[in-house]
């Protein structure tokens, strides 16, 4: 049984079970009686630890790099939860929920492509295993005009970029996942040297001791000269930024961003880059169409992009009952 009212979205996704008490998926605060961390993105990671939280253990160890002034986060685990991998980022999670007759399903930010050696998103095998009826789903490209190339064939673009320009060149991507993706196609190209910030540094050191891997980067620092061969991935938000500038002007380096936005013209100019390239970490609108007739719930709930388009999309073209959750609202009729 579904019942109405039981999925809401305040602070992070809250599902409320049959017994009263309540999951919270990636709340900034979360205040509920079970905590569930699908990644560590900064968008879906706490602003203060909860006392435990359900979570892979290495998201648990990049939540704490990267929130280094609350320490080490405790880990817990619920009966009636499981999580598999989202394909997301590095240590990224679907979240299932059984509660008394009901199965919910919440896949936070997730792809089902098999890359850059993270597992994607498996639906048929979460559907042989769970009869779904109630899936709550990310939908940041839910709209046909976001459908992205094959997965090979994306890389390939990128590494005979990478191959046939000359000159250094400054690559864009967010700090965990994205950057760690361009590594590995940096380390496939003629590239001679690659070069990491702090920040992008510190994530790799912990990917790598997890998967037992390593990146080939090396620390870029003020007094670093960039030579022709040369390749520096340095974190999306500071593209815009007067070191950037300097970088450029006294290198000769060219920009590139990295995102699923780069269908459109429009990243390319709104980013200030030289080249844009297709390389997401999300499901694109044919893959999220097919999760959720892999999946065939009984109510889905949409999150994130384009939540409306998409929940509308699902109930017209799938037939199944569809709505994007507004914060705060906690009733069908709300919406």
């Amino acid at each position: 049984m579904v019942r109405d009212g039981a999925v809401s979205l305040r602070d992070g996704i809250r599902i409320e079970l049959s017994d009263g008490k309540t999951v919270v998926a990636d709340a900034t605060e979360p205040a509920g009686d079970v905590a569930v961390l699908s990644h560590a993105h900064g968008d879906h990671l706490y602003s203060q630890a909860p006392s435990e939280v359900i979570c892979s253990e290495l998201t648990a160890r990049l939540a704490a790099a990267r929130r280094r002034d609350e320490g080490k986060l405790g880990r817990g685990s619920h009966p009636a939860i499981e999580q598999v991998s989202a394909g997301h980022v590095p240590g990224s999670s679907a979240t299932i929920i059984e509660d008394e007759g009901t199965t919910y399903l919440y896949t936070g930010d997730f792809s089902p492509r098999e890359r850059f050696g993270l597992a994607g998103f498996d639906a048929e095998a979460v559907a042989a295993d769970y009869d779904v009826d109630v899936l709550v789903t990310e939908t940041t490209y839910g709209t046909p005009d976001y459908v992205f190339d094959a997965q090979r064939e994306l890389e390939r673009q990128i590494v005979g970029w990478l191959d046939d320009h000359d000159g250094p060149v400054v690559l864009f991507g967010y700090t965990l996942g994205r950057a760690q993706e361009i590594e590995r196609l940096v380390a496939r190209s003629e590239r001679e040297r690659l070069f990491v910030t702090e920040a992008i540094e510190r994530l790799n050191g912990v990917i790598a001791e997890a998967w037992g891997t390593d990146f080939g980067a090396r620390r870029y620092r003020r007094e670093t000269a960039l030579n022709p061969e040369d390749a520096l991935v340095l974190p999306a938000q500071t593209n815009k930024l007067s070191f950037v500038d300097r970088i450029v002007e006294d290198t000769g380096a060219v920009t590139a961003g990295f995102s699923g936005w780069a269908i459109e013209e429009s990243f390319l100019y709104r980013g200030g880059y030289d080249e844009t390239f297709v390389l997401s970490d999300h499901a694109d609108f044919s893959e999220l169409v097919a999760t959720v007739e892999t999946l065939n719930p009984r109510q889905v709930y949409t999150t994130h992009g384009f939540a409306d388009a998409f929940a509308t999309h699902v109930e017209t073209e799938l037939g199944i009952e569809a709505r994007s959750l507004k914060e705060n609202q906690t009733s069908l009729g709300e919406f």
